[in-house]
């Protein structure tokens, strides 16, 4: 069962608005992206604090997805993945938040920085990478490497059933066990859902998940701007060719976007005069969609034209 109650009117203006891209000269869309909408009566903004982070799951959220539990290549969403781990390892005493950690999540939230996840990821896992290994060794840097994995899976969200979060991003490409860790068919390569991560953002949104401090630390790196200098002088700034491009103006906007050669994807918070907040998790996959930078703003203006 979703955390969210499925709207059936939201779930057909989602299927017609797939189905009328898809026409519109982006062939084989409707199987290549995945997509969860969620709308909300008021501020999802420390929701959980405000009230039971328990009882919050209960409440009667409204939403809507397309293929939202197809396992897709996250790209660089997953460093959203990375981002709450670090929290929850940091409440539990298992990391120690020092400044130079501080500044790898920055830099891999904010800049989208894959030097900084691969520090990231090797201080959650306690791995380091290096030439190809074996036997004893080998084993115990697999077992190490699935501790974001074990730890999602004690969160007990079924939308995160078959999730794999256990590798980094590149800019070129794995070498030695980096590579050996893929395994010889590509089989262990990062997958997740556009429903579980509109769970796990709604959950930082909402102070939902390890404690309303450390969520309002991932808020502060989430956070966009939509001012046009600002963008203009950051061409990787995480809002051009994603949903914060098809946002109006004055919108505040939370996001992580992840794009490379077969991939363009987002997972975003909005809030914005005249529409109600709205959590949007779009997927897409296959070189046309990489290269299509005008299919995740136009989803999204669309979406809010119906809020």
């Amino acid at each position: 069962m979703a955390f969210y109650n499925p709207d059936p009117a939201m779930g057909q203006c989602l299927a017609d608005l797939v189905r009328a891209l898809e026409l519109d000269g982006r062939p084989g869309l409707s199987e290549q992206v995945s997509i969860t909408w969620l709308r909300y009566p008021q501020s999802l903004v420390d929701a959980a604090a405000a009230s039971d982070p328990q009882s919050h799951w209960s409440l009667p959220w409204t939403g809507a997805s397309w293929r939202g539990d197809q396992l897709r290549y996250p790209a660089s969403v997953v460093k959203l993945v990375y981002l709450v781990a670090a929290e929850a390892w940091r409440q539990q005493d298992l990391l120690r938040a020092d400044p130079e950690l501080n500044r790898a999540l920055a830099a891999m939230v904010m800049h989208s920085s894959n030097n900084a996840t691969a520090y990231v990821l090797d201080r959650l896992s306690g791995t380091t990478g290096g030439p190809e290994l074996s036997g004893e060794a080998w084993a115990l840097w697999c077992e190490q490497r699935q501790l974001v994995n074990r730890w999602l899976a004690s969160l007990g969200w079924p939308e995160l059933a078959g999730w794999n979060a256990c590798q980094k991003t590149w800019d070129d490409g794995p070498y030695g066990r980096e590579r050996q860790s893929y395994g010889p068919d590509n089989s262990n390569i990062n997958r997740l859902s556009s429903d579980g991560v509109a769970r796990l953002l709604h959950a930082v949104i909402a102070s939902a998940v390890v404690s309303p401090p450390a969520c309002a630390r991932m808020r502060q790196l989430l956070e966009r701007s939509l001012e046009t200098a600002g963008r203009a002088a950051d061409p990787e700034n995480q809002v051009d060719g994603f949903i914060g491009e098809g946002l109006p103006a004055g919108a505040r906007l939370w996001s992580k976007a992840g794009w490379m050669s077969r991939a363009r994807h987002d997972a975003a918070y909005v809030e914005a005069d005249g529409i109600a907040p709205t959590l949007l998790v779009v997927m897409s996959e296959g070189q046309a969609c990489a290269a299509d930078e005008g299919l995740l703003p136009e989803l999204a203006a669309r979406l809010n034209q119906l809020g």
